[in-house]
């Protein structure tokens, strides 16, 4: 079995997991002597979450370029506008040859809610550099992206506290 230049991962589904799923690639890659970055394209830099606080400890490039979740937006427009530039973003890195790893997190919402057309995505991540390994997080992800991905998980949910009334805590959520 040969082993490829490079990989697509994507993590979609309803459950949790799917962000902790490629951070974990990200930690992996890192203590492989990897140069990772992340793109986020949903999350705004409000929340401090545990995952950028090892990113910045290990000197992991990060950009955190949405504004919050869209339900929490009080002008859409510019919701989109950072949607679309995280995607701008996000593109140069996959054809610069500067990663061997690339998580662009929450993508598939980009697509989702006509921020970047499908097609922009599949010919972006298809144009990557060779040896820019990616991991793609979202629900719904869409049939072109899990098409061209080398691997797809999806998660389900069957149990979560928050159903329970519990809030997210720190250290497991974020």
């Amino acid at each position: 079995m040969a082993r490829a230049q490079s990989l697509i991962l994507v993590n979609t589904g309803h459950g949790k997991g799917k962000s902790s799923a490629a951070f974990g690639v990200m930690a992996r890659g890192w203590a492989r002597g990897w140069t990772v970055g992340v793109v986020q394209f949903v999350k705004s830099g409000k929340w401090k979450t545990g995952e950028r606080k090892l990113a910045d400890h290990l000197g992991i490039e990060w950009h955190t370029l949405g504004d919050g979740f869209t339900w929490e937006s009080t002008d859409l427009d510019e919701t989109a506008a950072k949607g679309r530039h995280a995607w701008e973003v996000a593109r140069d890195k996959l054809a610069s040859g500067a990663y061997q790893l690339l998580i662009l997190d929450e993508l598939t919402y980009a697509v989702t809610y006509g921020w970047v057309p499908i097609d922009e995505v599949v010919a972006g991540l298809e144009a990557r550099a060779p040896g820019t390994n990616v991991v793609v997080t979202g629900r719904d992800a869409p049939p072109e992206l899990v098409d061209i991905a080398d691997t797809v998980t999806e998660m389900r949910k069957v149990k979560h506290a928050y159903d329970q009334g519990i809030r997210a805590s720190k250290g497991i959520e974020y």
